[in-house]
């Protein structure tokens, strides 16, 4: 079983909610992605999305540009990336998923990314700007997950055309635009989870602007999955390569996932 079905199998027996942290891989180097991920995994952590770097990211806010752009500063690489999964994968057995534009994928070309992310230890690929139709046709046989975003603009018959085709879970977007932290979560996710739920009996995980513990705790009373990324990166950014990089980071995470956790 893929380790993403495996873990919203355990939690749901567990009746707990699923705790998915975002960071740009190769922020601020690739050596720390690996320390990182080991932390984020300390600190309670159900998965984690790694980002690709890239140079023109629109569906992500500033603080996702600026991490983008220090790990394209500091040489990484898609290349690098499925080499630090491999170092991951030495001594973790944590859910990975790729959060990437697709241009990344197709200058390698996305039957050569879906062999070796597979061989890698990926478990799943979250790519933003290919089209669900597209991503249908064109995935080849693998056992990589084909994560699908949702956003609350989208359709209701949109939803059931899309969604029964992904795989792994439902990436939800909670409000129109970029990433970013916020200081409100939207009023009407209730009705667009229940939307997606009608749609696909895969879990659904909600971010875009989840930031503090409380909005955590509320996004988990209606989701399978809370997905927090811009307040971690930015945490990234204000400690920067420091030695207890990693040791802080666990303590700023560890609230949001007791949060999530919580029953």
């Amino acid at each position: 079983m893929n380790r993403i079905d495996a873990l919203f199998k355990t939690l749901a027996a567990r009746h707990q909610k699923a705790f998915v942290a975002y960071l740009v891989a190769g922020d601020p180097d690739l050596a720390h992605t690996v320390r990182l991920v080991h932390s984020l995994e300390r600190a309670g952590v159900d998965l984690i999305e790694l980002g690709i770097p890239f140079s023109d990211p629109l569906a992500d806010g500033l603080v996702n540009q600026l991490g983008a752009q220090r790990a394209l500063a500091a040489g990484t690489t898609v290349s690098g990336i499925l080499s630090t999964v491999e170092q991951i994968r030495a001594t973790s057995n944590i859910p990975l998923v790729l959060f990437t534009y697709y241009n990344p994928i197709f200058h390698l070309g996305l039957d050569e990314f879906t062999r070796r992310a597979t061989a890698s230890g990926v478990d799943g690929a979250l790519i933003l700007d290919l089209p669900p139709e597209a991503a249908a046709r064109e995935w080849p046989a693998s056992d990589l997950k084909r994560i699908t975003l949702i956003a609350p603009t989208t359709p209701v018959e949109r939803i059931r055309q899309i969604a029964p085709a992904a795989s792994g879970f439902i990436y939800y977007i909670s409000r129109a635009g970029v990433t970013g932290m916020r200081d409100q979560l939207p009023a009407d996710l209730a009705p667009h989870i229940a939307q997606i739920r009608a749609a696909t009996p895969l879990p659904v995980c909600v971010g875009f602007g989840v930031t503090t513990p409380a909005h955590a705790a509320a996004v988990a009373r209606l989701a399978d999955g809370v997905i927090v990324g811009s307040a971690i990166v930015n945490r990234i950014a204000q400690l920067g390569p420091a030695p207890d990089l990693g040791e802080q980071l666990r303590a700023f995470v560890a609230p949001l996932v007791q949060a999530t956790h919580q029953r």
